[in-house]
């Protein structure tokens, strides 16, 4: 069962980077890389989803994870639903805002839904073939 990382949160549970230096509020179709030289004085980094359809800021979150190495925590804000949640936690999103009416409990049980993935990920960095070899070979 795949084990859930993803902090889930509700839109009264959030609060927006306002005055805060170390959190900050990324547009969906800025570049992650203007970041680079500030990433270590950043706590949190608001990524956001326009509508559902718009999916830059996965691309946005695998980018900061993976080869910027930003640990702190990318939040997903914005039209945030079920269905996404799980490819928010392998593209590198260690929270999310649902979408205002959604239920936190409904959400919580998308990540049952999944035992596993074939891919490497954000999160997994080994494809499942190669995790089976190392686990043959020992």
């Amino acid at each position: 069962m795949t084990q859930q990382h993803l902090k889930i949160l509700a839109t009264a549970d959030h609060q927006p980077a306002q005055d805060d230096p170390r959190i900050v509020h990324l547009a969906n179709d800025a570049d992650p890389f203007t970041l680079k030289d500030r990433l270590a004085d950043i706590d949190r980094i608001d990524l956001d989803f326009p509508n559902f359809t718009d999916g830059r800021a996965y691309s946005q979150a695998y980018l900061l994870r993976r080869r910027l190495g930003f640990q702190g925590d990318l939040r997903a804000t914005g039209d945030v639903l079920i269905d996404q949640l799980v490819q928010m936690q392998r593209t590198g999103f260690s929270s999310a805002v649902l979408k205002e009416g959604v239920d936190i409990a409904d959400a919580q049980r998308q990540f049952e839904r999944f035992g596993g993935f074939y891919q490497a990920d954000a999160e997994v960095l080994t494809p499942v073939f190669k995790r089976e070899l190392a686990d043959a070979s020992s």
